[in-house]
């Protein structure tokens, strides 16, 4: 028997103790490869992936869940700084299904992507931790307010739980403060209103480390969640000294963003280290299997992460 065949048999016996102790009828159990019976896409053991099951089987009366040594070896602290991406205009259906399945497997903190996938993202997703994040003004930033809240209205509506969007960066570099403050503002009004945060991106590789200050401070003011620093398709990505000045602008309450170019752990670790709380990858499984390396081969350093 495989590895991801047992992980299914246990998964299949969890549900029926659970249904037993419930008072309920056992589910009819018909064997391996049955769809219904363990988490779509799923292959590891629910213990440590599965937050809801291990809960319900602890109130059946487990005193303790084990998992096997391939997940014991994945860092949640890590996983749940990152926002699983895929933006490229040619996804398809089924790239944006394997995201959703690693995004599962590894407990990301969400899963971005164009609004278009949003309806297939929140079922993919759906009773699971992993929140459903997409873009709206991107990556231009150049779209009328009134389409970019609409554009977030209709993706929340559709199941997205986070919105990632575009400052009109023209009117910032021209110095309109208070359009670029109340284009913010309309996305987070409407997105509040239905208990979906927003994350601004500044588009920091256009900016000067002035205009970047003043953009961070006008997030803030319109009552923005994050600050971010890239869409991932201008001229250039995160940088440590961009964290670092938008964290010292929004202060330790506000959410900050690093998102473009980050490839390897050892680049979400410098944003971390900057300030960074969220971090914006497409390398997300990448970066993850380094993490696993490292506590496999260096557990001293995992407290650092």
């Amino acid at each position: 028997m495989t590895e991801a065949e047992l992980d299914q048999l246990v998964a299949q016996i969890g549900e029926q103790i659970l249904a037993r102790s419930a008072g309920l009828p056992a589910p009819r159990g018909e064997g391996l490869g049955i769809a219904d019976q363990v988490c779509p896409g799923c292959t590891q053991r629910c213990a440590q992936v599965c937050a809801k099951k291990s809960k319900d089987i602890v109130a059946a009366g487990a005193d303790r869940l084990s998992a096997s040594d391939k997940l014991t070896k994945i860092d949640p602290s890590i996983a749940a700084l990152i926002d699983h991406t895929l933006l490229r205009a040619d996804a398809t259906a089924a790239d944006i299904k394997r995201v959703c399945s690693e995004a599962r497997k590894f407990s990301f903190a969400s899963v971005c992507v164009n609004p278009y996938w949003v309806p297939l993202v929140a079922m993919e997703l759906a009773n699971t931790p992993v929140k459903v994040c997409t873009v709206v003004g991107f990556p231009l930033g150049a779209t009328s307010t009134e389409a970019k809240a609409g554009e977030a209205e209709k993706a929340i509506l559709a199941g997205a739980q986070e919105i990632d969007m575009v400052i009109n960066i023209g009117e910032l570099k021209g110095g309109n403060h208070e359009a670029v403050k109340n284009d913010i503002k309309a996305v987070v009004e409407v997105s509040h209103s239905r208990k979906a945060i927003v994350k601004v991106i500044l588009e920091t590789s256009l900016l000067t480390d002035n205009e970047k200050a003043i953009a961070s401070t006008l997030c803030k003011l319109a009552g923005a969640d994050f600050v971010k620093t890239s869409t991932g398709f201008s001229t250039g990505g995160a940088t440590a000294a961009d964290i670092a000045l938008m964290r010292s602008i929004v202060g330790p309450d506000m959410g900050v963003k690093a998102s473009g170019g980050i490839r390897s752990l050892q680049d979400l670790q410098t944003m971390e280290k900057a300030g960074a709380t969220r971090i914006g990858a497409s390398a997300s499984v990448k970066i993850m299997e380094a993490a696993a390396g490292a506590v496999t081969t260096a557990p001293s350093q995992s407290g650092s992460y």
